[in-house]
């Protein structure tokens, strides 16, 4: 029978992403000590709230990228922001502000995103980013037809996600519940699996690993993921905007690649992401505390993708050679 070697266990120095959580630590050493009455005082809580969508969707793009195969999901910042229209033009707007109803679709609405997905992905084999990049160019254009200014009215129980009065912001719970969720999923034969296929889908199908299920199902996970994520967008913004959600891909996907995650598939896990994710939010917040211009911070952007993607091609070849 055909095996698909995962790895031995490593040391804190091996995993991916230890670089970023260190570099994360020292960035918000730096911030600290350099801007500490914006930052002290429960200003980190805010942080953590308006940085809450970028981790999210940085976690979002996990198992579509873990599922290889040139797996990148370019729709994940539309579909938060067609989850966000659904709901606040679709659900609350009409006087169905239920919780349990709009968080139900929310994931139903972003279960449906990802089941369109892996159906031109894993079904119809259409390569992933001509894919998504089409899927892209559809939600944000029905977001923007359906929405074509922002909205502001938001149901009370919704203030949850940004409350920061507690010991730690609420968020929190809900970026440690889908780790949790995920963390659950890790001990499934799923998601052997799901590095097996990432790692080598042929030898993988030679195993017997059904590829195309589990690449379909990486694409609902992801988009579950973005219906929770544009939940949490439209609570941070206070309401929906059509044109914002499109501003996270490309953040998301440099947040992936810096949290240590293999762009060929087969390596990395949530809490990668969501180092990555971090790091490149906090870089965002000290360049602009420091009133950097808008060139500087997309220069910014450029270099981290840039260094991220060199690091992590180092990484996958130091795996392959060991």
């Amino acid at each position: 029978m055909t095996t698909v070697d995962l790895g031995p266990v490593r040391t804190a120095r091996q995993v991916p992403y230890f670089l970023p959580a260190l570099i994360a630590v020292v960035v918000m050493a730096v911030v600290t000590v350099t801007r500490s009455s914006e930052f002290i005082d429960g200003g980190w809580k805010l942080v953590l709230v308006y940085a809450s969508p970028l981790v999210l969707l940085a976690m979002a793009q996990t198992p579509v990228v873990l599922s290889g195969g040139g797996g990148l999901d370019l729709s994940v910042g539309p579909g938060a922001g067609l989850v966000s229209v659904v709901l606040a033009a679709g659900l609350i707007a009409n006087d169905i502000s239920v919780a349990w109803i709009v968080i139900l679709a929310a994931l139903v609405v972003g279960a449906a995103i990802g089941a369109l997905n892996g159906t031109l992905v894993a079904i119809v084999r259409i390569p992933p980013i001509i894919a998504t990049l089409a899927t892209y160019l559809v939600f944000a254009g029905i977001a923007t037809q359906v929405l074509s200014s922002p909205t502001g009215y938001l149901p009370a129980w919704m203030s949850w996600f940004t409350d920061v009065d507690g010991v730690v912001p609420n968020i929190l719970w809900v970026i440690l519940g889908v780790g949790g969720a995920w963390w659950l999923l890790s001990r499934t034969a799923y998601w052997r699996n799901l590095r097996m296929v990432g790692s080598n889908d042929r030898a993988a199908y030679t195993a017997g690993v059904p590829v195309t299920a589990v690449r379909f199902t990486a694409y609902v996970l992801t988009g579950a993921m973005v219906g929770i994520s544009g939940l949490v967008l439209t609570a941070v913004l206070g309401g929906a905007d059509a044109k914002v959600g499109p501003t996270y891909t490309l953040l998301a996907i440099a947040a992936v690649a810096l949290g240590g995650i293999s762009l060929a598939g087969g390596r990395g896990g949530l809490l990668g992401a969501a180092c990555g994710a971090a790091l490149l939010f906090l870089i965002q917040n000290y360049l602009t505390l420091t009133e950097a211009s808008s060139f500087v911070l997309q220069a910014a952007y450029g270099v981290v993708l840039v260094v991220a993607i060199v690091i992590n091609g180092a990484w996958d070849r130091k795996r392959k050679s060991s």
